[in-house]
């Protein structure tokens, strides 16, 4: 093997280990982004705190009456 195709080999090897490591970071991005759509489509905490509200603010609305 010349030393041209080992340096060639050498770089394609870590070009595609950033390109792994680009498309894991966007994955995790859109997992994020996903799990926070969840959170706000279930009511869930979204990452606000309640504890500074009076009594009764946030809890469940009752919709049979």
């Amino acid at each position: 093997m010349d030393v041209m195709s080992m340096v060639s080999s050498l770089l394609a090897a870590k070009a595609g280990n950033t390109q792994t490591q680009v498309a894991t970071s966007i994955l995790k991005s859109n997992a994020d982004a996903e799990k926070f759509a969840v959170q706000t489509l279930l009511g869930g905490q979204t990452g606000a705190s309640q504890t500074n509200l009076g009594a009764g603010i946030g809890g469940n609305l009752d919709l049979t009456a």
